[in-house]
């Protein structure tokens, strides 16, 4: 059905512009979330969309519609688009390109997944949960399948699928006056969730949070377990976007082939990694996925690029033109961020530190400066390479740039979340203020 669509478009724009590229994706979802431990809201459905973009002397235009009934309207009106955007003779479309393969991005799972199973697994987790002792706040679950199809002018013709999944809980817990509160999620490509093992560990988590003590203000080691590293990374890798580089808002401008991280650290981007969450064949706007160094022991390598920030730079798009959906066009992002470090560091290591879950306010870092300081949570001492008395309150801060010149990977489990694929990581000297 879908070639058929892009077969209808293509006929209604591809004499009245110069090139043309049209995106179409198909979706099914489930969706659940809970409110405390009752379910307020379930969805499954459908979607089917379609994005068009068109060049037509040397001006880009846009539209998009989720009416089949619309096709040629909405091709039109793409075209129509382009008086309203200024010459540029950067745009263009993907060039053809040998598609490379992707592994493990499809569940057949998902085919026979019903939404009375989806809201058991929901409930079953929740039960797990309350019957430790923990208060439900709020919980979700969503399983998805996607499949897509971009061709263009040039001859580009490459369509894609995969299924994805994901469960987040919420809880708190009052003991003699004192609240405490966390949050986890899992999210893979296939159906292998465990909300039991979730619900334990979020609820583990709340208990050992509870009776809070305080940390004395000093420059300490800090252990960023996954949520609070992944907050602050979000700064760092926007340094690597090729447009912020391109229009100077990149402290990392002029420092290709500097040593800006630990030697040990090396950063991939990796599109093609196997059962990765940002997985496929190619990028938004069809440029064959390909890996990127980023960092290679701790040297700057590569930043991140589409096709038309590529070409403003004179450099090759490293098919990192992603899309949220076909309501879009594309815009730079990761996909798979690979830290690997040669040398890892053990817990057991640390005489004295902190080591915080997530932090709070991480979005108001500075993006250019990198100086960043926010409020750790679920948080606790470190002492003769142990986690000890979990702490009332503490603000961290430090410069996101500086760190990662000596950031260590702490020896434990390699997770995914978001973009990220990292151990905990292991940061030196950061300011922690007691409260």
């Amino acid at each position: 059905m879908i070639y058929e669509i892009a077969e209808d478009v293509k006929k209604s724009i591809e004499n009245k512009c110069d090139a043309y590229e049209i995106y179409i994706d198909e979706t099914q979802l489930i969706q659940l979330d809970s409110v405390k431990d009752e379910l307020n809201f379930a969805k499954e459905e459908i979607e089917l969309g379609i994005g068009i973009r068109v060049i037509k002397d040397n001006k880009q235009g846009f539209a998009f519609t989720s009416d089949t009934d619309k096709l040629e309207k909405t091709g039109l009106q793409a075209i129509d688009n382009t008086k309203l955007t200024k010459v540029d003779e950067d745009y263009s479309f993907a060039e053809v390109e040998k598609v490379n393969e992707v592994k493990n991005v499809y569940d057949n799972k998902f085919n026979d997944l019903s939404l009375d199973e989806s809201v058991e697994f929901l409930k079953d987790t929740i039960a797990v949960a309350s019957d430790s002792g923990c208060e439900v706040t709020g919980s979700g679950f969503s399983a998805s399948e996607g499949r897509s199809l971009i061709i263009n002018s040039n001859g580009v013709s490459i369509e894609d699928e995969g299924t994805g999944f994901g469960l987040g809980l919420s809880v708190t817990i009052q003991k003699d006056g004192e609240i405490a509160t966390a949050y986890n999620s899992q999210s893979s490509r296939f159906f292998d969730i465990d909300g039991e093992k979730l619900a334990n560990t979020v609820c583990d988590l709340a208990k050992s949070s509870l009776n809070t003590k305080p940390v004395e203000t000093g420059d300490y080691d800090v252990v960023l377990d996954y949520y609070a590293a992944v907050g602050l990374l979000q700064t760092f890798i926007s340094a690597f976007n090729g447009e912020n580089v391109l229009r100077g808002r990149s402290i990392l401008k002029n420092k290709l082939g500097s040593e800006i991280a630990n030697p040990t650290l090396s950063i991939i981007d990796n599109p093609l990694l196997e059962k990765g969450m940002n997985t496929a064949k190619c990028d938004g706007e069809g440029s064959v996925s390909r890996k990127t160094d980023l960092i290679k022991d701790g040297v700057l390598n590569s930043f991140l690029y589409d096709l038309y920030n590529a070409h403003k730079s004179n450099v090759e798009t490293t098919s990192n033109g992603l899309r949220g959906s076909y309501l879009t066009t594309p815009m730079i992002s990761p996909t798979n961020l690979e830290f690997k470090f040669s040398e890892m560091k053990d817990l057991t290591e640390i005489d004295e530190g902190v080591l915080t879950t997530s932090v709070l306010g991480a979005h108001t870092a500075n993006p250019i400066s990198g100086d960043f300081s926010v409020e750790a949570s679920n948080a606790f001492k470190i002492e003769n390479g142990e986690l000890s008395d979990p702490i009332n309150k503490a603000m961290i801060s430090g410069n996101i740039f500086e760190i990662m010149k000596t950031v260590d990977g702490l020896n434990t489990e390699v997770k995914q979340y978001g973009s990220f694929i990292i151990p905990k990581l292991l940061v030196h000297d950061l300011r922690v203020v007691g409260q």
